[in-house]
């Protein structure tokens, strides 16, 4: 069965993100951490109504938020992280705080457990392969946050999403197709883009 041409250029640049990424986490240093770390929390200061933000654990060389989010609970926010529920499934979202016990999940993911009360976040931070400056982001491929995103969007008030990656991941251009969805800020260790994928100007 042939791979459509979409499909075909997200594996393509799949690969080759891998790379870059893999790169830059080698060549960053603590000062780069320092400043993404600023940038991200000025990005979510500044937005109204954002008492509850999804954050995640990373995974291989994902950026690491867990000092975000712990200083955005110092800050009275509210922190919670997904659960892959199943494949073609939006995920959920339960309240985490340091030291929780967490269980294993699918996709060398790890979650809270089941007793940890389910959250609708407001913020969603979200990990990425690549971006464009659209807002168009390329992630492991399981389309989990673009599902999620979806539902989120069909809120009165909708989520904001914010893509964290290192400044050297974006690129021309990344492949989408319809039920893609763009974040709404991509915040790097170098700059805060906002993509206007809610109608907001791009700057």
């Amino acid at each position: 069965m042939s791979v459509p041409p979409v499909d075909a250029r997200k594996m393509q640049l799949r690969r080759q993100a891998r790379l870059v990424r893999s790169r830059a986490v080698t060549g960053s240093s603590p000062a780069d951490g320092l400043r993404f770390g600023e940038n991200l929390m000025a990005t979510i200061r500044a937005l109204p109504d954002c008492g509850v933000i999804s954050g995640y654990l990373a995974i291989a060389d994902e950026i690491d938020l867990s000092a975000v989010m712990e200083n955005l609970i110092a800050a009275g926010k509210t922190c919670c992280l997904p659960e892959v529920v199943a494949s073609h499934q939006p995920l959920i979202f339960r309240e985490w705080v340091p030291g929780d016990t967490l269980m294993p999940g699918p996709l060398k993911t790890c979650h809270p457990l089941p007793s940890a009360a389910r959250l609708e976040p407001d913020v969603l931070l979200v990990p990425m392969l690549a971006f464009d400056r659209h807002g168009y982001r390329l992630g492991w491929g399981g389309g989990f946050y673009d599902r999620t995103l979806t539902i989120l969007r069909q809120r009165t008030r909708a989520v904001v999403a914010i893509g964290v990656a290192y400044q050297v991941q974006q690129v021309d251009a990344v492949p989408f197709d319809p039920y893609d969805q763009c974040v709404d800020f991509v915040v790097t260790e170098k700059s805060v883009l906002r993509t206007g994928a809610q109608g907001g100007a791009k700057t």
